[in-house]
């Protein structure tokens, strides 16, 4: 080989040691600048979209309750996520909890990455999750408990049950590995805090005069509204959980949009039936149902097996509320349990069947890898549904005896009907 042939070698070689160098850390700012959007989405669901959202189905006497609930845990629980909680749902840790690598947001700076996006803006993403999830909560105990139980259960709650369900399904604990497919928190969400949500309800009792006394939504226009904001701050929630503005997030949007028309059009049909008129809570609160369902579904089926979860959950979630409310007389104030509940349940079911890629119209993206049947993945899910209901259930009534023991958990029976917006904070949401 000759001098000139050398040096064309070698120059050929240095051009492309770049491309080798970084081909595992080159950031993408398209999928950055997308999950930086959608994180702002999904915090928008719960401020205002959520706060109203409840603000509105509660009396006028503790309209202001819901609001403080939702605004003070939103602030709480991102202390908590940058003191440990994102370390222990996100560190290396074990099969059950990450550890304290990341306390303090340890090592998690500008130049840290979570594959080509960076590391801030992923662990910004997951704190938004985990500020919603303690906030749906409140509606099962919405008009009784204390302000400063509610605090300490949620700290505890987010502590012990929210970070160690995260890093079984996300943080590379024993569900994920085997094979658990959860696209955006049916699991670590929607089942936790609508099992949470039950237990509230049986521990805490009923609100006083329930059921005999009706207790309807004093403003159903606020209500609407923050069911709007949810709806749209929702595709940050699904399709920011590809965590790439790609083809699968496209899907995701989609599906989720489907999903939430369907499970609102059978609501709606399901109570103009029953009750003879179709009612605006009634539609709002079947498009939560549907998006409910869909969530961990959403990066796996297609548009064919999201008309069908959303159709079946507008009718399971309403026959659940029903039930849950006229057979049970247990008091889920905001109806919780039957919806977020039961639907992150039916979702996470529903993804070992529409997952499949040979139904065809109702085809999927495909099962987890190394799974090759329905019942395989179905068997998985189960697996992933019962042991998360069961391990929420167990250590949410445990740390709600606990707080109760310390504080007391609900308020007097005089300050209940005085409304909490004057008894727990002096103020009223309305002045007329």
């Amino acid at each position: 080989m000759t001098k000139f042939q050398w040096k064309g070698l070698l120059i050929v070689f240095i051009a492309a040691l770049p491309s080798v160098t970084f081909a595992q850390e080159t950031l993408s700012s398209g999928n950055t600048a997308w999950i930086l959007t959608a994180t702002a989405l999904v915090l928008f669901m719960t401020i205002p979209g959520l706060s109203f959202f409840y603000a509105g189905i509660v009396r006028s006497k503790n309209v202001l309750s819901v609001l403080m609930q939702c605004f003070a845990i939103t602030c709480m629980v991102s202390i908590l996520w940058v003191m440990y909680a994102y370390s222990f749902a996100f560190g290396e840790g074990n099969d059950w909890i990450g550890d304290l690598s990341k306390v303090f947001m340890a090592g998690v700076d500008k130049n840290s990455m979570t594959g080509d996006i960076p590391e801030t803006v992923f662990s910004m993403f997951q704190l938004t999750f985990a500020i919603i999830t303690p906030a749906l909560i409140v509606g099962a105990f919405a008009e009784r408990m204390k302000f400063s139980a509610m605090l300490l259960f949620s700290a505890i709650w987010v502590t012990l049950v929210y970070a160690p369900v995260t890093h079984w399904v996300w943080g590379g604990g024993w569900l994920q590995q085997m094979g658990l497919l959860d696209f955006a928190g049916g699991t670590v969400v929607h089942i936790t805090a609508g099992v949470a949500a039950l237990v509230a309800a049986v521990v805490m009792g009923k609100r006083h005069g329930f059921p005999q006394t009706a207790m309807p939504p004093h403003n159903l226009t606020i209500t609407v509204a923050g069911a709007g904001m949810l709806w749209v701050g929702w595709f940050g929630f699904n399709a920011g959980s590809a965590l790439a503005a790609n083809g699968n997030a496209g899907m995701a949007m989609m599906v989720t949009h489907i999903s939430a028309s369907a499970g609102a059009m059978a609501w709606m049909i399901a109570e103009w039936i029953r009750y003879g008129k179709p009612s605006v809570l009634g539609i709002v609160t079947g498009m939560v149902a549907g998006l409910g369902t869909i969530t961990p579904a959403s990066g796996f089926v297609g548009p064919g097996g999201a008309l069908i979860i959303g159709f079946t959950a507008g009718l399971v979630c309403f026959s659940a509320t029903s039930f849950l409310k006229r057979v049970l007389k247990i008091d889920d104030s905001l109806d919780v349990f039957p919806v977020h509940g039961m639907g992150g349940i039916l979702g996470t079911l529903f993804v070992g069947i529409f997952a499949s890629t040979e139904l065809g119209i109702f085809s999927g993206q495909g099962f987890a890898e190394g799974v090759s049947s329905i019942g395989e993945q179905l068997g998985i899910q189960f697996v992933g549904v019962i042991s998360i209901l069961v391990y929420t259930a167990v250590l949410t009534f445990v740390i709600l005896k606990v707080v109760d023991v310390i504080i007391g958990l609900r308020v007097t029976k005089e300050e209940e009907i005085e409304g909490l917006d004057i008894a727990l904070h002096e103020e009223r949401g309305y002045i007329i």
